[in-house]
């Protein structure tokens, strides 16, 4: 019954530590491709190739559900993946889907046309790849019309983050937040769409102030994948362990995991 959680790197921890909370009878199986990482600075194909890797070792774990707790894999190869690649048998799911739900205040599963919602102006704040892609402006347009989106390319964040260093990941945040408002200089709401980002929400709200509604993605993830599962139990692998695995070393990220979650995760070589 595992569910597999797959990212470019440590940032996914924050939507594994939002799943096991809400669901905490589930065996969980991560993989981070800590030798890969980051994805965001990537081009497309490369992390189309990487993404399938990722999940087809997780397929080997018993999940024939899994999540890419990664944007810029969500971003980038999840389409494709869905349309020329994914067995009918199995599924993975992205984290745009529960982002936009929330936004749009409407449930991914309703099909009605695009109608007018109550935020008009977003922030959205992604890696380059991501921004690159377009994808979450693509997506909410399916269910939303006259939303201003303005996205923000955060260079530097998720190195800093997986570098453990704060002081640099805070002052990157300030940097880009203050470009974007340049652009955009009032925004209703702000989208955090990388998964290291929730390491750093503190920096964003500051940087935005008080009246911009931020947006992060483990709550919303956690909450989507337990109605998904309600509605497609059938997905739920034959995998009965939780497992954390990593293409990198994983005495190192084992370290660098306990201190991003504060409490302690031994990973295993994938």
């Amino acid at each position: 019954m595992a569910v597999g959680i797959f990212d470019s790197g440590l940032g996914g921890l924050t939507v594994l530590d939002a799943v096991a909370a809400r669901h905490p009878e589930l065996p969980l199986v991560y993989l981070g491709d800590n030798k890969h990482t980051p994805y965001g600075v990537r081009d497309a194909e490369d992390i189309f190739n990487l993404t399938c890797a990722g999940v087809s070792r997780l397929w080997d774990e018993g999940c024939d559900l899994v999540i890419l707790a990664c944007n810029t894999a969500s971003a980038a190869a999840l389409k494709r993946m869905q349309e020329t690649w994914l067995p009918a048998d199995k599924r993975v799911l992205g984290v745009f889907v529960p982002m936009i739900e929330a936004l749009t205040e409407r449930r991914w599963g309703d099909n009605s046309p695009p109608r007018e919602v109550a935020v008009k102006h977003v922030a959205l704040f992604a890696t380059p790849a991501t921004v690159a892609s377009r994808a979450f402006q693509r997506e909410l347009a399916f269910r939303a019309i006259g939303v201003d989106v303005e996205a923000q390319p955060c260079g530097g964040v998720v190195d800093a983050i997986e570098q453990g260093d704060e002081i640099l990941a805070e002052a990157l945040v300030t940097s880009h937040v203050e470009a974007l408002l340049r652009r955009m200089p009032h925004p209703e709401a702000a989208i955090l769409g990388c998964t290291h980002y929730p390491l750093v929400q503190a920096a964003f709200q500051k940087a935005l102030g008080p009246d911009v509604k931020v947006y992060s993605q483990p709550q919303l993830v956690a909450e989507s994948l337990g109605d998904y599962l309600q509605r497609r139990p059938e997905f739920l692998g034959q995998g009965g362990q939780s497992r954390f695995l990593t293409t990198g070393n994983p005495e190192r990220v084992s370290g660098k995991a306990t201190q991003f979650l504060r409490y302690p995760i031994r990973f295993e070589s994938s």
